[in-house]
């Protein structure tokens, strides 16, 4: 019979897999030994293993899960499409799922954005955009604008142009002499206020850097590219609307691209459906991935404006965008994004959401009070604490406590996160705060107070 066991997979797992974001070291015995969970199943807002042992998902799987796993309406859908297309290539053919997905986004937009282009992670959607505004400039005659600017601790994914706008050094160091040089301009983070600064005050100095430098170059910036109201992997950097509508309009003085990487922000997870909808301002592109297939399959895409697509459009094939990915609009991937979208209308979602937030934000309250924590923050459904006082390896500690105590939660650094699916119901909900609390406390002790 063949073993079952949590150790036997863990072993097997080990000898086999090369874990991503991970220091594969960091899963053998010992100090600071990081626990690897083989997972059996999935049911709402929980991970089972295979000793029955759960885990409530409380960052949805890495941001990706919005409605629980096997969630039963996007099982069926997919149930449904693997009986009438699995997969067509999206060159020269065309199918209903793929046009069905770009007419719902574009009209999620009001159409200032549509011609969606479909890749499958995030990284390859940051790609794109970038791609798309190089060329598209040099199609316009303007092949001299080819330089990026990207945010202070801004992450946008790991292929080689993503990592190029991306500021963190852990992600990004040994790779610099692959990687094209970038701008850097201040980070809009709320933290960095100042005795009697708002959050305001300090989108506004990080704007006044963006047009300090498009004064000096804005004749060589293609474009400028900002993960809007909250940098995730920076450690859940808030900022306020103010500085995506500053922004959006020194991209216009200056003729800049403005690209929105939504990946992780989108898809409701701000509080509306597209974060940057907060400052009332659209960008040249927007890039989309994790929830948009409700935490399914993979796909990301990229929404871009007409005056973009018009660039390309030319009898001339040298003119046209021949990027190009074997598994472009998968039909799968597509019909788990629809069966998404139908949620989010038929359940009347956003507007659940903020009674949801409202609960989890008091029941947090406890931990957003501790004195070992600083910078409380929360932006839709995505919470944030800053730990003062703890060591390098608390991350780790704190995430193996958290799986003793039922919860997935995986810091970022010193910073404890929550990003949860959209299902939680109240006893959830306060379990979940109670649990952050206790993990903490528990993880503080075992460092020794």
């Amino acid at each position: 019979m063949e073993p079952n066991r949590q150790s036997d997979w863990v072993a097997r797992s080990l000898r086999s897999v090369w874990h991503p974001c991970t220091q594969m070291q960091h899963h053998a015995q010992g100090d600071n030994h990081v626990p690897l969970i083989p997972v059996s199943h999935g049911r709402g807002a929980w991970l089972y293993d295979h000793e029955g042992r759960r885990y409530l998902d409380a960052i949805s799987s890495w941001w990706v899960n919005l409605f629980g796993h096997a969630n039963p309406r996007i099982n069926a859908a997919l149930k449904d499409q693997l009986d009438r297309l699995e997969h067509a290539m999206l060159a020269g053919f065309t199918h209903e799922p793929v046009i069905q997905l770009s007419e719902r986004l574009a009209a999620l937009t009001g159409h200032q954005l549509g011609h969606a282009f479909y890749a499958s992670d995030g990284a390859s959607a940051v790609e794109i955009a970038l791609k798309m505004s190089f060329h598209s400039w040099r199609n316009n005659g303007r092949g001299d604008k080819q330089e990026f600017v990207c945010l202070k601790g801004s992450y946008h994914g790991e292929t080689i142009g993503a990592l190029a706008v991306t500021d963190v050094a852990l992600f990004k160091d040994a790779y610099g002499p692959l990687l094209r040089a970038t701008q850097t301009v201040m980070s809009p983070d709320a933290r960095q206020a100042a005795e009697g600064e708002t959050a305001q005050d300090v989108a506004r100095r990080a704007a006044a850097d963006v047009e300090r430098l498009f004064n000096e170059r804005g004749d060589k910036i293609a474009a400028i590219i900002i993960e809007p109201l909250v940098q995730c992997a920076t450690g859940m950097a808030m900022h306020d609307p103010l500085y995506l509508r500053l922004v959006r309009d020194l991209c216009d003085r200056h003729s800049v691209h403005l690209i929105l990487d939504e990946i992780a922000v989108g898809c409701g997870r701000t509080g509306t459906f597209f974060a940057c909808e907060q400052a009332g301002v659209w960008p040249d592109f927007l890039c989309l991935s994790k929830g948009i297939s409700g935490g399914y399959l993979p796909l990301s895409l990229v929404l871009s404006r007409e005056e973009v697509y018009q660039a390309f459009y030319s009898n001339d094939v040298t003119r046209g965008f021949l990027h190009s990915h074997s598994y472009t609009g998968n039909p799968l991937a597509c019909r788990a994004a629809l069966a998404t979208l139908d949620i989010f209308e038929e359940d009347n979602v956003l507007v659940n959401n903020r009674a949801r937030a409202g609960r989890l934000g008091k029941a947090l309250a406890p931990l957003a009070g501790h004195e070992r924590i600083r910078n409380a923050r929360n932006r839709g459904m995505i919470w944030a604490f800053d730990a003062v006082g703890v060591d390098s390896a608390f991350s780790r500690r704190y995430f193996a406590e958290a799986t003793r105590q039922e919860l997935l939660l995986r810091p970022i650094g010193s910073t404890i996160y929550l990003m949860p699916p959209y299902i939680l119901d109240d006893e959830e909900i306060d379990g979940l705060a109670a649990r952050t609390l206790a993990v903490f406390e528990a993880t503080l002790a075992g460092q020794g107070g």
